[in-house]
């Protein structure tokens, strides 16, 4: 595989939960601006059209992600045929779960308690989602998500926003040139946060720690990010006469690409 297990910050369990949740939210600005709603919409409206749903299950969703805005944008398009969301992690944040739950929303809610993404076949009904994920799981585990979604014939939609196409060798020669960029980068996308907290103007402009645990993760997921070849590596053991998979690149209105999507659903 030309994916490389490297390490991620926010992996760690001992990682603050205060510079965690100010990576999130970079990382939603990011997704703003690159018009990952968009893609998500268009994508989920497609796969509805190959399986039947009306709720759609995020994996591994900690803080929310972008899935919020993606389903409220979804339920715009399509007033008749509204969409439920479910959040879920395998380590639910009860502090988020209670404000999540606790807004009038009905149509959003975190699931109280661990779901498993390797065991679908315990985890609330409905389309399953895994955003800008699934390069933190290893190969191991993550063919044992693909291979659940198979057995138990639930669709399935993978986004990752990045593509691995560059040489591991060039990559670590311009990582100092490319870490720089991202930092600066993130000292300006702080500015475009929601809410923003005294503690993440404090650990971006005085101590940037986020900055840089930003900067790194973000490189650090490029060469995590599993190739199309990857991809197919670990779904060829899972051919099915009753199930079928989808693997191309992500595209916007304009068809500009961005990213790519693996798409699983029965037949």
């Amino acid at each position: 595989m030309k994916r490389k297990e490297l390490f991620e910050f926010e992996d760690f369990n001992w990682f603050p939960s205060t510079i965690r949740t100010g990576m999130t939210n970079l990382i939603l600005v990011l997704h703003k601006m690159m018009g990952t709603t968009e893609v998500l919409s268009k994508l989920i409206i497609d796969l509805r059209q190959k399986a039947h749903f009306d709720t759609v299950v995020d994996l591994g969703s900690g803080s929310g992600g972008p899935m919020p805005d993606v389903v409220k944008h979804v339920n715009t398009i399509t007033p008749n045929d509204k969409l439920r969301l479910i959040l879920t992690d395998l380590h639910p944040n009860s502090k988020l779960v209670k404000t999540i739950n606790s807004n009038s929303n009905t149509s959003i809610r975190y699931h109280e308690t661990p779901v498993n993404a390797t065991n679908l076949a315990k985890a609330p009904k409905g389309l399953k989602t895994m955003i800008a994920s699934f390069h933190h799981m290893n190969p191991i585990v993550a063919k044992n998500i693909l291979q659940s979604a198979s057995e138990n014939k639930v669709p399935i939609l993978i986004f990752e926003i990045a593509k691995n196409n560059i040489p591991f060798l060039v990559w670590i020669l311009l990582l100092p040139i490319s870490l720089s960029i991202l930092i600066v980068m993130s000292l300006l996308m702080t500015l475009f946060v929601k809410q923003l907290s005294l503690s993440q103007i404090i650990f971006t402009y005085i101590i940037p720690i986020i900055p840089i645990a930003y900067a790194w993760d973000g490189q650090a997921s490029l060469m995590r990010t599993y190739t199309f070849e990857d991809i197919e590596t670990l779904i060829e053991e899972l051919e099915s006469h009753y199930y079928d998979w989808e693997i191309s690149d992500a595209k916007k209105e304009n068809g500009k690409k961005l990213g790519y999507y693996v798409m699983g659903y029965p037949k």
